[in-house]
């Protein structure tokens, strides 16, 4: 049984202001045993208004967050999973939307890029663009760590469970999935999509979730939650700001792919042929 820690946010548009959020909340997860804190997609700025978010965004060698993130971890021990970053990206002029792992001594140990991204007409009148400014990623990720192999992804990857087959198959027990869920698409689909990512890979699922009305404007919807590998709702934060712990079972892992072998029987589909 492995201790983690998830942080639910309502990030602003002021990164210092949430660095102080973030780095408190490291301090109280290590002060609670865990050995990995999660925090949510875009930990470090939420702005709809792009040009006076590109102000504060900078590359990841250069990021406050990152770096007060990076001294916070080898401060208190602790690994920490940081959602994702608004980070400036060394190809292109476009931004990336960038999950870190970092380890107990403050050291980057994997990186993720967003690979899906948000390009919706919503039934509320909500239209995102996120490829106006994003870069997608093309590489999955997971990373070895104290609480078992994680793999990376944020937020709309959730709708595409070809990346989650692929990081199971390579070894990740947890799969975490960091978001800023709008309220109608969470309400609609946010518990459904986070337990059949589970179930269907026998893996924890980790998602640390942005909550409320944020300083630029956009409502997300909360409901941080963590799933376990039987599809089983072991934590779900609700709607606001705060900090919680799950006790992790990794030999829950290996006892569901033992009653249903999802992974081992699964098989490469060819391509569909068209009936005459």
């Amino acid at each position: 049984m492995t201790r983690i820690a998830v942080l639910q946010m309502c990030s602003g548009i002021d990164p210092l202001e949430n660095a102080k959020t973030l780095v408190a909340g490291v301090e109280q997860a290590a002060k609670g045993g865990a050995a990995m804190l999660f925090t949510p997609e875009m930990s470090g700025l939420i702005d709809r208004d792009r040009a006076r978010a590109s102000r504060s965004i900078t590359d990841l060698d250069h990021d406050p967050v990152l770096s007060q993130m990076r001294a916070a971890a080898a401060d208190h021990s602790i690994w920490i999973s940081i959602g994702s970053l608004a980070l400036r990206s060394d190809q292109g002029d476009k931004l990336i939307n960038c999950s870190v792992m970092i380890d107990d001594k403050g050291a980057i140990r994997a990186r993720y890029t967003k690979m899906h991204l948000f390009d919706v007409d919503l039934v509320t009148g909500e239209s995102w663009r996120e490829s106006s400014a994003y870069a997608p990623g093309n590489q999955a990720v997971t990373v070895s760590s104290p609480v078992g192999s994680v793999g990376l992804s944020i937020c709309y990857d959730l709708r595409f469970p070809a990346l989650y087959q692929a990081l199971s198959a390579a070894g990740a027990q947890i799969l975490s999935i960091p978001a800023a869920f709008t309220v109608p698409t969470g309400q609609a689909h946010w518990h459904i999509l986070m337990r059949a990512r589970a179930i269907e890979n026998a893996c924890w699922v980790v998602a640390a979730a942005q909550s409320g009305l944020h300083s630029d404007g956009r409502h997300t919807f909360g409901h941080s939650l963590i799933v376990g590998p039987w599809g089983d709702v072991a934590l779900d934060m609700g709607e606001g700001e705060g900090l919680s712990f799950t006790e992790i079972d990794l030999a829950c892992v290996a006892e569901a792919r033992a009653r249903i072998p999802v992974i081992a029987h699964r098989r490469l589909i060819p391509q569909p042929v068209s009936a005459l």
